[in-house]
């Protein structure tokens, strides 16, 4: 009987190394385990052995039946082993020690719209500069002639710094500064915060935003800056618009006109350009103005 256990144990231990697959090792275990696999046959050939034989042969029966039981476990466990490994290299792999994304936000309406228009102007050659959000008084209203007396100031309620500066009201407070920097000819957009001291509703805010845009030139008319606003607002809006020109109480600039564009939903014209104003003039004693004297100047803002 042992020499028989022997040969089955070898024969299990062989046919066991080519098993690949759960359902080889369902075969095994039928084979084996099975009512009528060999463990079986083993059991049922004790009935012609003396009791002394059958006690022993048992004992090594029961030991081989263990064996087997225990190598189909583990095989099963190396099985779901090899599995759960395919697995894992065929899924995308993840590095546990890359850092967590993390949400960044995204940009405000208003600095989209204000990238998008940038990008309009610059295709139409003009150049972009960032304004000051600090400015001195001098920029921010005599340098545009609304001067201490001026009744234009009462129409802007300024925050003053304890040094005399003041946060500007308007993107205009720019434009010495940058008629300095480039002189004639130029073309410039500069956009911008404002703030003034306003109470807040539907309409106004503390703090809002301008662009506004200057063009200084030999051969320029109130045409050109039309065309360019009546661009910017077709590539804007992605139409082709009809627009008009329209009187305004500015009594900062002049001459001055505002602009409306057609709405074909709506079948009215709004307003869109707050400002234009045609042949704009600073101090005359400014640097700026010395060197522009002989040139053509025209202003837009929105």
């Amino acid at each position: 009987m042992k020499e028989q256990i022997d040969v089955l144990k070898e024969q299990f231990n062989n046919e066991m190394s080519t098993v690949q697959s759960n359902a080889d090792v369902e075969n095994m275990r039928v084979s084996f385990l099975g009512k009528k696999g060999k463990i079986t046959e083993l059991m049922q050939s004790l009935r012609n052995l003396t009791s002394d034989m059958k006690r022993e042969a048992g004992i090594s029966i029961n030991n081989f039946k263990q064996y087997v039981e225990d190598a189909i476990e583990n095989k099963v466990a190396e099985l779901k082993l090899m599995e759960l490994q395919r697995e894992i290299n065929s899924a995308e792999r993840i590095d546990i020690t890359e850092p967590l994304k993390v949400s960044s936000g995204s940009l405000h309406p208003i600095t989209i719209v204000q990238k998008e228009v940038e990008e309009i102007f610059k295709s139409m050659g003009f150049m972009v500069e960032d304004g000051n959000e600090v400015e001195t008084e001098y920029n921010n209203f005599d340098a545009v002639n609304i001067p201490r007396t001026h009744p234009a100031r009462d129409m802007q309620d300024t925050f003053w710094l304890d040094n005399g500066e003041v946060l500007k009201t308007q993107t205009s407070a720019g434009q010495n500064r940058i008629l300095k920097k480039y002189g004639a000819p130029c073309r410039v957009i500069f956009p911008g915060r404002c703030f003034r001291n306003e109470s807040v509703d539907a309409s106004h805010e503390n703090t809002f935003f301008q662009l506004e845009g200057i063009m200084v030139g030999e051969d320029i008319s109130i045409a050109n800056l039309i065309y360019f606003m009546k661009t910017m607002l077709s590539k804007v809006l992605t139409r082709d618009v009809n627009v008009r020109s329209i009187t305004g109480y500015l009594p900062f600039v002049e001459l001055d006109f505002k602009l409306d564009v057609s709405c074909h939903k709506l079948l009215h014209f709004f307003r869109l350009i707050k400002k234009l104003c045609n042949n704009f003039e600073c101090v005359s004693l400014t640097v700026a103005i010395k060197v522009l004297k002989n040139f053509k100047k025209l202003a837009f803002k929105t």
